[in-house]
């Protein structure tokens, strides 16, 4: 009888292993196949493991860098004088319709003798500076200098110790997806720190291929303009500068001045007084899907020359019409901005390594980049500096030549007899001896002022033309 039932119950046993082993292997192999069947068209994932695995990576600590940071980071108030419109009280009382104007904003600290980089739009305008350290110390700044392209403006301050301070990282390191802080003191509230990603470089804001900002997702509002973007290593990467918002709070976009431009902004002005820009010498347009189709070029990235400037770096080493730069040192050239914002870095006499693609074949091409010698001229064209020769054949001791007309207005200036290669020698009463001056002219003209021109034509007379 034991027999038996030990029979049964092996009997047994062995069933139940080989009915969990059909449904463990078999059957779920088929359920398998069958959903495979299914989705025939589609890669299959199975996964292994439904429980996020967080001991893998490490979170981002952003405690080093804040503490790195804020003390570097300061309040920056710009009150200005402004003329306002007359009221009947102003009148009755016989006041005068100026008024103090207050703007706030942030600046970073780069130096511990106290040189304080913001943004111009922080301090335009300004009759007073006053800066408030982390510390709640406040001290009067001197403005140094400022650059309006790029938004960015040097102050210093006059203290009797030495001052926390951020050092300029390398921005062309700073990679999509990676950790950053943006550092403020907006509102005199002490340094405020938020978090976020890079979302993306070289972003052109203005449409004219003008600007090359760092975007992120960290929260930044109007008082944190001219504060810092530091990695988590607290390397100081940007300086915040603009929001895109259409109430003027922050929605999720905000950009950065890159710090090697920030550098080369504040060390030009420190050295010469303003900024040396080296110009490459090219003109042409960013590649897409459209302009590559056009050109009747299969390459839809990078930057398509359709004319080199004479006598500029790009000519003489070669560059041509139809070329495709690709590649500037070891920055990728995709778009437009990603060019203008790496030259942007660069000085006169700099070289750089410019790579591209010609007739199918790639090159390499040292080029010398030069000082800038082409300004643009509203109602005009562009203009560019006058050789020694171009001077004495007009009689003229200084002035820019006029290059290329605006297609707009090209024939009403020749039906006034002035053509290219006349020279203009003065701009709202302004001598000009090279293109910067003109640029400096065209800046410096206050609102609604009139635009005045004094051209020599080809008789040798000078003529004067107002424009309003």
């Amino acid at each position: 009888m034991k027999k038996i039932l030990t029979l049964v119950c092996v009997s047994a046993l062995g069933g139940l292993l080989a009915l969990g082993g059909y449904k463990l292997f078999v059957e779920e192999e088929q359920q398998e196949q069958l959903a495979v069947e299914q989705v025939s068209d589609l890669p299959v994932y199975v996964p292994t493991n439904t429980t996020p695995n967080t001991t893998s990576y490490d979170l981002p600590n952003f405690v080093e860098a804040a503490e790195k940071s804020i003390d570097a980071v300061v309040h920056v108030k710009n009150t200005a004088i402004v003329t306002a419109p007359m009221s009947m009280q102003d009148l009755f009382f016989g006041r005068s319709s100026q008024r103090a104007q207050v703007g706030t904003g942030s600046g970073v600290i780069i130096s511990p003798t106290g040189y304080i980089v913001t943004n111009n739009h922080v301090i335009q305008n300004a009759n007073e500076i006053s800066i408030t350290l982390n510390n709640n110390k406040s001290y009067m700044a001197e403005l140094v200098g400022t650059d309006e392209a790029t938004d960015i403006a040097l102050i210093k301050i006059e203290t009797d110790e030495d001052l926390p301070f951020l050092a300029f990282g390398d921005s062309d390191n700073a990679k999509i997806g990676e950790w950053v802080l943006a550092v403020g003191n907006p509102f005199n509230l002490n340094s405020t720190v938020t978090a976020g990603i890079i979302s993306a470089k070289s972003r052109d804001l203005s449409g004219r291929n003008t600007q090359s900002f760092i975007q992120t997702d960290a929260a930044v509002n109007p008082g944190n303009s001219g504060g810092a973007l530091v990695n988590t290593n607290g390397d100081l990467i940007g300086i915040n500068t603009a929001i895109s918002s259409r109430d003027g709070s922050y929605i999720g976009y905000s950009f950065a001045v890159p710090s090697n431009i920030a550098r080369k902004i504040v060390n030009d002005i420190m050295e010469y007084g303003n900024v040396q820009n080296g110009i490459l010498g090219v003109v042409g347009e960013s590649l897409n899907s459209n302009s590559a189709e056009r050109l009747g070029t299969n390459i839809t990235e990078g930057f398509h020359v359709s004319e080199v400037t004479e006598d500029t770096g790009a000519e003489k080493a070669g560059i041509q019409s139809g070329d495709i730069i690709k590649k500037i040192d070891n920055v990728e050239i995709n778009k437009f901005s990603d060019l203008s914002g790496y030259l942007k870095t660069k000085s006169p006499k700099d070289v750089v390594n410019v790579t591209l693609i010609r007739d199918g074949n790639q090159k390499v091409l040292p080029v010398t980049l030069l000082k800038n010698s082409i300004a643009e001229i509203p109602i005009i064209g562009r203009v560019k500096d006058a050789t020694k020769d171009e001077l004495k054949r007009f009689g003229a001791e200084y002035g820019v030549k006029i290059s290329k007309f605006n297609d707009d207005y090209k024939s009403d200036w020749n039906e006034s007899g002035i053509v290219e290669g006349n020279i203009i020698t003065r701009i709202n009463g302004k001598k000009l001896y090279s293109a910067d001056d003109v640029q400096t002219a065209i800046k410096t003209r206050s609102y609604n002022e009139p635009l005045q021109i004094e051209v020599i034509n080809n008789d040798g007379e000078k003529v004067v033309y107002n424009f309003r």
